[in-house]
């Protein structure tokens, strides 16, 4: 199906908000991709690497680049659920005492959560219903949040002193697990020239809120064939110990990817034909965006550990042994 002519406009736009992010950030083409993806499926998104590379610039950078109001949580230990969700207060007006609701930095369009993993369970608790509901129940009532809404949280894998580990439930809330690597030797030299010296010129916003509502209608507007659909729940179904499938594969595993893992799978490829001004799912799309969507829903076992399997060489080898 051809992609009309106000849809190419916005997509445009979407190209030139790319431009716009590479005035600050040198190459990570498939990590803004990525992101870019999130924001479009209106999800949720997860960065993953080590300290140093501009995760939370990146993030920045994007709301820099868009009219989307933006709010930075810098996760601790002693961080407290209130100061994420905000809290009731008591006042007293002209001898009358009543509760009023104080907003907190939850109540954004776009939300980083930096370094998520630092944070007490219970602090981590609290973006569980903003994620999943869009909304923040506090003393029995709930409070709306704006629309889009989208946590961008950062994580750094390989430190683990006074870190807390992301329950299942809530790794299962992001539409995606981005994997942030080390640039290319070019890109490092760049980004050496670019950081040691004048700063770049400030970043114009393309992308209004009611665009970004509008791409994320179109997303869900792309069309998938039934039998992409029918492989997608195959492939997700082959990662569960109790499904019959690579028996190489399930002894990695103990606990595979439930139906939301489907449903983020087919969002983003959605998300990613209309970035590439293409309004129909190929497996193409699927194939790129399977270890992005699965490498965090998978509960690797003991073996995995001891063979150093990574999350990635699972879902290489499911996608593999599937029909995608």
């Amino acid at each position: 199906m051809p992609v009309e002519g106000n849809t190419k406009a916005l997509l445009r736009k979407v190209e030139g908000l790319r431009a716009e992010i590479h005035k600050v950030i040198v190459g990570q083409e498939r990590v803004i991709e990525e992101l870019l993806v999130t924001i479009l499926a209106g999800g949720h998104g997860l960065l993953r690497g080590v300290p140093g590379l501009a995760k939370t610039k990146l993030v920045r950078t994007v709301a820099e680049a868009t009219h989307l109001s933006f709010k930075r949580i810098q996760f601790t230990p002693d961080l407290l659920p209130s100061d994420v969700t905000g809290s009731e207060v008591l006042e007293d007006a002209a001898g009358a005492k009543s509760f009023r609701f104080l907003r907190g930095p939850v109540f954004v369009n776009l939300l980083l959560a930096d370094e998520i993993n630092r944070t007490a369970p219970k602090t981590q608790a609290a973006l569980l219903e903003a994620m999943q509901e869009h909304q923040v129940t506090v003393g029995g009532v709930p409070h709306p949040l704006p629309a889009p809404f989208c946590v961008l949280a950062t994580q750094n894998p390989i430190e683990q002193e006074g870190t807390y580990p992301l329950p299942e439930a809530q790794l299962d809330r992001f539409l995606l697990c981005i994997a942030v690597d080390y640039p290319a030797e070019d890109e490092e030299i760049a980004i050496l020239k670019s950081t040691t010296g004048h700063e770049a010129g400030p970043v114009t916003p393309v992308l209004s809120v009611d665009e970004i509502v509008e791409l994320q209608g179109l997303v869900r507007d792309v069309p998938v064939a039934d039998d992409l659909v029918r492989d997608v729940a195959r492939l997700v179904r082959a990662s569960r110990t109790t499904e019959a499938g690579l028996p190489s594969v399930k002894r990695w595993i103990d606990w595979g990817a439930g139906p939301r893992a489907g449903q983020a799978l087919l969002l983003s490829a959605k998300a990613l034909a209309l970035l590439s001004g293409r309004f129909a799912v190929s497996r193409a799309d699927l194939k790129r965006l399977a270890a992005p969507v699965l490498r965090h829903r998978l509960v690797l076992s003991y073996a995995a550990s001891a063979e150093g399997i990574t999350a990635d060489e699972v879902v290489r080898q499911l996608v593999d042994g599937s029909r995608l």
